[in-house]
């Protein structure tokens, strides 16, 4: 992209792509490199500023992941976060050791309201800790601009060079002012001025599309879902009719949601591209009888995915592009962001197997994070309805259903999953919450019906919100709509006499259950 842009260096912890988010929010162009990625290709990209990440080491030990002391003399401003403020520190001068007291949490900040990073920020504010190590001396040139009861150096600057570190992550939701102070770096010391837009983004990416496709025909994993439906517009726009989008309907989907999607996918839709529906459910219920590990069962369903496609490619002919809706919670849930760990396999991404028939795959997403691929939908035309439809994992509802897949558990979380968001949309709360569903516990308890003794299972219902979907917190759902779902799903859905509400935050929880 030829113009200002903000380089993330990932250090290997969870929230890394999410810095990026925050930065894209603060409409200044982000890309993210590994800190294996040699300084000369950072002088190169000429950036307007550097954020270091968090990571899970110590940046004491031997052969933790490290940088060379030279991208602090590039004239450039950085910022390091946690591991990133840490390493600052110890490749300057300064002294990092093993915290007395470790922070994690939310944790009041007493900041420097003279400091460029805070000057518009509350001088007692909250901020989310996650670390072991603690900074005890800062490198020469650097002055303290942050702390808290037990962190001595929660944020120091060195003003004259424009190095600037903090030690909590200002980018997660839990970090109150967060936004504030990455604002004030980006905007303010790094200068600059803010022209990163969606509809830049959208109209690049068609024509890279274009150039990189050529004549060539794609095959696009259709699942109706807000990912592939915002793919399948970008590739409809660049290429039309070269696009084939295969809707697999796998038998894990929402309560007529197969129907759903071919009315708005198929023939006699809007958009101009080929479709084929493939009916499948007999062959994923074969294939995850008796499964319960949930890994397993995202490998499986991703590997019948791939198995399909190819299928349908030998079909239809020559096919040279896979097309995925792959975002990048996807990315770095699956470990590819950089060094993070594995949490769990997406099919787009870790539930690949290693050999897929196609020359090559194209994710048009994959640099998006879940509200901006919402954006570049209303910028191609989608409906608003599909828009903003519920979010749906790409393994369906097996992975809404504790332990082995089966026909019957399918029917009890599509029947449950109806009636909550039916009720959830008579309360009018469809577009303020982020995500609600139901799920089913692997737990079956004595309950009493009708004077009769019953032995079935409970749904599990979640509800949240988030703006990125890298952290969420439990949705305050109505009691008197909570009752009603309760008292609706025990009373129509057959096989189940209890229902909870989950009340837990990602983190420690993920928002799907498995």
């Amino acid at each position: 992209m030829n113009q200002e842009k903000v380089i993330v260096i990932d250090f290997g912890g969870q929230y890394n792509q999410l810095v990026a988010r925050r930065v894209r929010e603060c409409n200044v162009y982000c890309e993210i490199y590994s800190y294996k990625t040699d300084i000369e290709q950072i002088k190169a990209m000429n950036p307007k500023g550097i954020i270091l990440t968090g990571g899970p080491n110590s940046c004491y030990e031997e052969g933790a992941p490290t940088y060379t002391k030279e991208l602090f003399e590039l004239g450039i401003p950085v910022l390091g976060l946690c591991y990133g403020a840490q390493l600052m520190m110890h490749v300057l001068g300064g002294k990092v050791e093993k915290a007395p007291v470790r922070e994690y949490g939310k944790t009041e900040t007493f900041v420097d309201k003279s400091s460029a990073l805070f000057g518009d920020v509350s001088e007692n504010t909250i901020v989310w800790m996650s670390h072991f190590d603690y900074i005890s001396q800062v490198a020469g040139g650097f002055k303290i601009i942050a702390h808290t009861a037990d962190c001595p150096v929660a944020a120091a600057e060195n003003k004259d060079k424009n190095l600037y570190a903090i030690q909590f992550h200002p980018e997660v939701l839990h970090t109150q002012e967060g936004t504030k102070m990455l604002f004030n770096f980006v905007r303010n010391v790094c200068g600059c001025s803010g022209t990163w837009k969606m509809d830049a983004f959208v109209e690049n990416t068609i024509k890279e599309i274009r150039e990189k496709v050529g004549d060539g025909k794609v095959l696009l994993a259709l699942s109706g879902g807000v990912d592939s439906s915002v793919a399948a517009g970008l590739l409809s726009r660049a290429i039309g009719k070269q696009l084939t989008c295969v809707f697999v309907d796998h038998g894990l989907l929402r309560k007529n949601e197969g129907d759903e999607v071919e009315s708005v996918f198929g023939p006699n839709g809007q958009f101009d591209l080929n479709f084929i529906r493939v009916n499948a459910q007999d062959r994923y219920y074969e294939k995850l009888a008796g499964v319960t590990e949930p890994e397993k069962k995202r490998k499986i369903i991703g590997e019948e995915f791939i198995r399909v496609f190819e299928e349908e490619a030998k079909k239809i002919g020559a096919v040279d592009f896979l097309a995925q809706g792959t975002i990048y919670p996807d990315v770095v849930e699956s470990g590819l962001g950089g060094e993070s760990a594995v949490i769990k396999s997406h099919h787009n991404v870790g539930g690949l197997p290693d050999y897929v028939d196609f020359k090559e795959i194209i994710e048009p997403l994959r640099d998006l994070f879940k509200d901006e691929v919402r954006k570049a939908g209303l910028e191609l035309g989608i409906p608003e309805h599909l828009v903003f439809r519920q979010p749906f994992p790409g393994p369906g509802l097996g992975i809404r259903i504790i332990g082995e897949v089966t026909a019957e558990k399918v029917r009890i979380v599509q029947d449950a999953d109806a009636i909550y968001r039916e009720e959830i949309a008579k309360a009018g709360l469809d577009r303020s919450i982020g995500q609600y569903f139901a799920a089913l516990t692997n737990m079956r308890s004595v309950g009493v019906m009708g004077d009769e003794r019953t032995y079935d299972y409970a749904v599990a219902l979640r509800a949240v919100n988030t703006i990125d979907f890298m952290t969420a917190e439990s949705a305050e759902i109505p009691f008197s709509v909570l009752q009603t779902v309760m008292s609706r799903i025990i009373n129509e859905v057959r096989g189940v006499n209890r229902v909870f509400y989950d009340l837990t935050s990602k983190p420690p929880g993920t928002i799907e259950f498995e």
